[in-house]
């Protein structure tokens, strides 16, 4: 196996400041919490030590305070990248699960027909052909060092899922994408060659609202 080595670490934002409990998707104005804050900090500093050289962030205000400490840890600025936003959400605003809380409601059925697609939001293979594209432009950004992307966990899992060969239409309870979690695809050259995870803040809800 030839190439050098490239590792871009896709990061998912810290815990959001929603005490009404909304869907907030893609909505303007949702900032971290102080615990968010926090768990951007503490992944900052495991980050301590690795050559970053690339910092890119969805152009979400929670994502954007994420890099912050990245950023100023590194000496960085933050690129951002409109291909790491949140998923496009039918159901953006309203205090519902799509998991849960939707099923209960006959008025929302229409936009359950396809979980599979799914019908309710943004197309899976589109968001995971974008967050695709995301990663390599930030692995060729970094070649030879390590890069860090800030998104959501709708978008980190649906990437990892599509590069794994596994469906894409999944149980949203069961993903793996903690807060302030860690995603890290590993390139030699061009080629994927490991997918790892860790959790630098530790085990959080993935039940929290809105991703």
């Amino acid at each position: 196996m030839t190439g050098e080595k490239t590792v871009v670490h896709f990061l998912r934002h810290g815990e959001v400041h929603n005490p009404d409990g909304v869907l907030y998707g893609r909505l303007p104005g949702y900032r971290l919490s102080d615990r968010g804050e926090q768990q951007a900090k503490i992944v900052a500093e495991f980050l301590t030590g690795r050559e970053v050289t690339h910092v890119g962030a969805s152009p979400l205000q929670r994502a954007q305070q994420t890099a912050m400490p990245i950023s100023a840890a590194f000496q960085l600025d933050v690129a951002t990248d409109e291909r790491l936003i949140e998923a496009g959400n039918r159901f953006e605003g309203l205090k519902v699960s799509v998991g849960d809380g939707a099923l209960r409601s006959p008025k929302h059925w229409p936009k359950l027909w396809n979980p599979l697609r799914p019908s309710w939001g943004e197309p899976y293979l589109q968001i995971a052909h974008r967050m695709l594209g995301a990663a390599h432009r930030a692995r060729a950004a970094a070649a030879g060092h390590e890069a860090v992307c800030v998104s959501h966990q709708l978008p980190i899992w649906t990437l990892r899922r599509f590069l794994e060969g596994k469906p894409m239409w999944h149980d949203p309870r069961r993903r793996q994408c903690s807060l302030a979690s860690l995603t890290s695809l590993v390139f030699r050259g061009e080629e994927l060659v490991r997918i790892a995870y860790v959790e630098p803040a530790g085990e959080t809800d993935p039940k929290v609202t809105g991703a």
